[in-house]
């Protein structure tokens, strides 16, 4: 029987997630020195708020879950690649369909919602890293140097899935975004940002890292299909082959070694992945709900 979250729409949120986007403008859009920087502080500190009282409640919504996660590092390890077939939004009938059935206009109308979604794989892990010990540090640093096409500008990933945007012509903004992938690009960005949530942003990327191949393979099949061809599609056909390795090195050499310094990590470890989880499971039963699929 298939994971997916049955939730109502998160419509009746869609204030808060505009807000939110307003907060990650402020601290992660480079800017210059104004006059005003103390109104901005205070914006700030009141959008923080907000985030908190965001993320709270999803985080204390799988805590239930995630404090079954054994503290054993090799245990834990075992527990969380389960989560590829039992975690919520796995297996999900979006992705065959993806793959074999959906038209061009579905296709676009999906991957807008994902690029307007995205919150920045390498940026998050930049911001993840600061402080880990070493071995984890020195993890998170061999995949952003990846993310970040290893200094070649053109096999950068992000630059790569913005050129597949543009070759389609899509027009990815926030308002026109379904809340639901609004809400997971400002829970991914409130972990990292976050350092009260630095273990739960590494449990909610890794389990990005594990879990994206099967829906990045089916993606790409998808466009295939199509007719795209294979340059304008490279993103999703990366990923699903270069995240089998980045999810392994990331458990064994990220979260196990986390584990081991501390038991207590776990339990936030666990608690980001499936904060992430929901997220995605959320995400695809609305695209579902878009195209009208059982």
């Amino acid at each position: 029987m298939l994971d997916i979250v049955r939730s109502p729409p998160l419509d009746k949120d869609r204030d808060i997630q505009f807000k939110l986007n307003r907060l990650n403008a402020l601290r992660f859009n480079p800017g210059l020195p104004t006059p005003n920087w103390k109104v901005e502080a205070a914006e700030l500190a009141e959008l923080s708020f907000l985030e908190g009282g965001f993320l709270e409640p999803a985080r204390k919504a799988v805590a239930a879950r995630a404090a079954l996660a054994p503290t054993d590092p090799k245990q834990f390890v075992g527990w969380f690649e389960e989560l590829k077939e039992s975690g919520p939004g796995q297996n999900d009938p979006l992705f065959p369909w993806l793959a074999e059935e959906c038209s061009m206009d579905q296709m676009k109308w999906f991957l807008t919602q994902e690029v307007a979604g995205e919150a920045g794989f390498e940026d998050l892990t930049a911001l993840t890293q600061l402080k880990l010990p070493v071995q984890p540090k020195l993890e998170l640093a061999r995949n952003y140097w990846d993310e970040m096409g290893r200094g070649n500008p053109k096999a950068m990933h992000g630059p790569l899935l913005a050129a597949l945007s543009e070759h389609l012509g899509l027009n990815p903004r926030p308002d026109t975004t379904v809340t639901e992938a609004l809400t997971l690009a400002n829970t991914m960005a409130g972990l990292a940002a976050n350092r009260r949530y630095a273990y739960h942003s590494v449990g909610a990327l890794g389990v990005i890292e594990m879990t994206a191949p099967a829906r990045s393979a089916a993606t790409s099949a998808g466009l295939k299909r199509l007719g795209v061809k294979a340059g304008n599609r490279h993103y999703f056909a990366l990923h699903a082959v270069l995240d089998v390795k980045h999810s392994m090195a990331w458990n064994a050499e990220a979260i196990k070694p986390l584990i081991q310094q501390n038991p207590e990590y776990a339990t936030a470890i666990a608690e980001g992945a499936l904060m992430r989880l929901v997220c995605g499971a959320r995400c695809f039963e609305r695209y579902r709900a878009e195209f009208r699929l059982q």
